[in-house]
């Protein structure tokens, strides 16, 4: 049942109606995953704008960004991006930002912020007290308002990156506690390194500055460092803690902080 369904009306919102909704949005997840599991992402974002038309592709423009960009791009040139500044981005970031922006002709970038940084951090130190709560106030909740509007969004997130993403399928059901479901897919979820690597190479596509510098996975500059050869590609982030994620990805209305051990 596609999300533009009469089920899906945003304004259908009693516990008893998102319930079904989520269980019936659960259901077209798994017939997504099983029918398209072998589909190239081309095929996984044609399906997900078939099924929610919606969507919006959520993107940090970060290490390995411009695939998924480069891959929507060539779906649907007007695909809203939305593009979080945590105004503590690495400066290269920026520049990459406008860069790539400029290069694959994307017209439907909306850059944002959180609108209470200056307040509730107003000498930038946050992320050294409580990275979660810095994490919530410069990238969950300025993400989450924009995606209000959205019946579903597209991340670049992959199998190989992470524990907490080792079992990553290409559909997802984001549950909502205050309105209906939302579809989350992840176009790249099976890709390995080595397909990210060739498909910039053979579209040659622009690299982010920082990967040369031994960054492959790249968020905020204080909370983002370096690897040795042999360290997972997300080993510098929040490195010496047991954070992984910053947070912008639910499951059963959680957050995704830590690594998990799938």
């Amino acid at each position: 049942m596609p999300l533009d369904h009469p089920d899906f009306h945003p304004f259908s919102n009693t516990s008893a109606q998102r319930l079904r909704q989520t269980e019936v949005l659960k259901s077209r997840v798994y017939t997504l995953n099983t029918s398209l599991r072998y589909h190239s992402a081309a095929d996984v974002i044609g399906a997900a704008l078939h099924e929610a038309p919606n969507l919006a592709l959520v993107s940090s423009f970060g290490a390995e960004s411009v695939v998924l960009l480069h891959l929507a791009s060539m779906v649907k040139r007007d695909l809203p991006v939305l593009f979080i500044d945590t105004e503590m981005l690495f400066t290269e970031t920026l520049v990459y930002q406008q860069e790539v922006a400029e290069r694959l002709q994307l017209t439907n970038v909306t850059l944002l912020r959180s609108g209470h940084s200056a307040g509730t951090d107003p000498d930038g130190t946050l992320h050294q007290r409580n990275p979660n709560a810095c994490c919530a106030l410069r990238k969950t909740q300025p993400l989450q308002a924009a995606l209000h509007g959205f019946d579903g969004w597209l991340t670049g997130r992959k199998r190989f990156q992470s524990g907490a993403r080792a079992a990553l399928e290409h559909f997802e059901c984001e549950a909502r506690s205050d309105a209906p479901p939302r579809l989350k897919v992840n176009p790249l979820a099976y890709w390995s390194r080595d397909d990210v690597t060739a498909y910039m190479e053979e579209n040659r596509l622009p690299r982010h500055p920082l990967v040369a510098q031994g960054y492959p996975s790249i968020g905020c500059a204080p909370c983002t460092s370096p690897i040795t050869q042999g360290e997972n590609p997300r080993a510098g982030r929040w490195r010496d803690t047991t954070k992984e994620e910053c947070g912008i990805h639910f499951v059963d209305g959680k957050a995704i902080r830590q690594g998990t051990s799938s």
